[in-house]
């Protein structure tokens, strides 16, 4: 048997899951009260049971209480702009090899899915954002998930990344805006030689666009992938694909800055 986990805090935020694996996400608060089509299942009752607690509602509904991880709190959080989904949030990682106190410029900053996973890698985040609105839902979503820590590691800027960069020494660049080629020229000389850019697009013809660009300057080890996720129904002898999958979400290209 497992042993019990953390206990859960007032202020915490946590995931209800039911039994068909819906997930609420939760800030726990003294007298509280978590209300669904289910019923109702007090904070109360929560606070202060260890991680992975059954509760009961007065239907007798169940629901497990677990602290989110990553991939819940980017498809729960409050959204300023669409983010990016955890299928490619995890390949962009790898793809810009991004290791604990790299310097790593970001933009746009969106709703903060992405800064948090760079910031959680260990990454010293500094984001551009043209709207003020945006920059502020970014903050606040990695606060929430990361703790006020984390903000001295980064640092959101109303900027334009269009234009030329007020800061240098960048060992990544990781862009999720509608015209990364505008970009580049920038990146040319505030990311460091041997740095990585990897960009994120919907569309083909961005890809296209910023393709263009990068084979007209000082870059190498070209590449666009297209990340498809697709999960199977296992259920005793019934073994499947399932019948809906998350296909296509965006483009990942990277590329390498190498002396000119």
């Amino acid at each position: 048997m497992a042993g019990e986990g953390p206990e859960l805090k007032v202020g915490e935020r946590i995931v209800l899951i039911d039994n068909r694996q819906r997930r609420y996400l939760v800030e726990l608060k003294a007298g509280g009260e978590f209300h669904s089509h289910a019923g109702v299942v007090s904070h109360d009752e929560i606070i202060g049971s260890p991680e992975g607690s059954e509760y009961r509602t007065a239907s007798n509904a169940r629901f497990v209480g677990l602290r989110p991880t990553l991939s819940d709190h980017v498809l729960k959080m409050p959204r300023g702009a669409q983010v990016i989904y955890p299928k490619d949030l995890g390949p962009i990682l790898m793809l810009a090899d991004v290791s604990p106190k790299q310097r790593v410029l970001e933009s746009g900053v969106g709703s903060g899915a992405l800064s948090t996973t760079l910031l959680r890698a260990g990454a010293y985040v500094t984001g551009y954002e043209i709207r003020e609105d945006f920059a502020e839902t970014a903050k606040s979503n990695v606060e929430k998930f990361l703790g006020p820590d984390a903000m001295g590691h980064y640092d959101v800027k109303i900027q334009d990344a269009y234009q030329p960069h007020v800061d240098v020494g960048f060992d990544r660049a990781v862009l999720d805006l509608p015209e990364p080629w505008q970009v580049v020229p920038h990146l040319e000389t505030s990311l460091r030689s041997g740095g990585i850019l990897v960009a994120y697009n919907p569309s083909i013809i961005q890809v296209q666009n910023l393709r263009k660009r990068l084979s007209e300057g000082p870059w190498a080890l070209t590449e666009t992938v297209e990340v498809l996720n697709r999960t199977w129904h296992v259920e005793g002898n019934s073994v499947r694909p399932d019948h809906r999958m998350v296909a296509h979400t965006g483009f990942l290209t990277h590329a390498r800055l190498i002396e000119a």
